[in-house]
């Protein structure tokens, strides 16, 4: 029922793709392609599911020590040729500032998930319409970001053999880092490239940016990522270049985004209208 046959000028039989095949098919992709409205249980199992496994796959890359001390090393050099190797005075001018080094450290160790989260639920309850393709992009960002911790395991500055850095969740006996203290076997240490902290913190600085009313709101957005920036840098966690690795993971997740729905996640319409009744597509109906 799926193909007919038509004969051709040899007498052969050839078959032929069923229209009303063709058409399920196109209307099926069509369907998967379309903003529709959110729902909520299953965003949380999808985000709750995606994040343990995107934690599983990562703290299963092997541990690579002698691997990542020579990329860390070769970073730092590489770094140093280019003149930008500024993380080691950054890291020591702010950790001799206590009660600036030790909010940091929390700032490291808790933002980067309340803030993601946070811009999530503002999505999926103010631009409904856009939330599955900007969601599409944090996803796809974060799956390309395991090919980097697999293919190119990295020590953080405070794990470099004479970096002289200064591990400071270890000196201030703060609570926080998954890779250090008593909770450094629980997380893969050596996959600082690329940093997800700045991939993650970017994305969501852009989404205010792009979708806030407020200026201040929008000013903040910014400010976000630039601030994650001089935390992973002060607590030495990253080198410079990972926040530029997480840079183009979340380059590679908006194109994803782009291929797929048509158009960037924030060009889509912001709401959704009840379902139409030709094909039961959810229909935009303003921006």
């Amino acid at each position: 029922m799926g193909e007919t046959t038509v004969t051709t000028l040899e007498g052969r039989e050839e078959a032929v793709p069923s229209p009303v095949a063709d058409a399920a098919g196109q209307g099926f992709l069509r369907r998967m392609r379309t903003p529709r409205r959110p729902r909520l249980w299953f965003e949380i199992l999808l985000i709750a599911v995606s994040y343990w496994t995107y934690s599983q796959i990562r703290n299963a890359v092997p541990e690579q020590r002698s691997a990542a001390l020579r990329n860390a090393d070769w970073i730092w050099r590489v770094e140093n040729d280019l003149g930008i190797s500024v993380e080691q005075s950054v890291n020591h001018a702010v950790n001799s500032v206590t009660w600036l080094i030790v909010g940091m450290n929390y700032y490291y160790a808790t933002l980067h998930f309340i803030v993601t989260l946070g811009v999530l639920v503002w999505l999926y309850r103010s631009h409904p319409g856009r939330y599955a393709a900007t969601r599409l992009v944090v996803f796809a960002t974060t799956a390309v970001a395991l090919i980097g911790y697999y293919f190119f395991p990295l020590a953080p500055p405070r794990l470099m053999n004479g970096g002289h850095f200064v591990d400071t969740v270890m000196v201030h006996q703060t609570w926080g880092s998954m890779a250090s203290g008593d909770l450094k076997h629980m997380s893969n240490q050596y996959a600082a490239m690329p940093s997800m902290h700045i991939g993650w913190s970017l994305w969501c600085g852009l989404t205010i940016f792009a979708l806030a009313k407020l200026p201040w709101v929008r000013i903040l957005g910014l400010l976000y990522p630039a601030t994650t920036l001089l935390v992973i840098v002060s607590t030495a966690n990253h080198f410079w270049l990972d926040a530029v690795g997480g840079m183009l993971c979340l380059a590679f997740g908006f194109t994803v985004s782009r291929l797929w729905y048509g158009a960037f996640p924030y060009a889509l319409p912001r709401t959704v209208a009840v379902r139409g009744t030709d094909d039961g597509l959810l229909l935009p109906t303003k921006a």
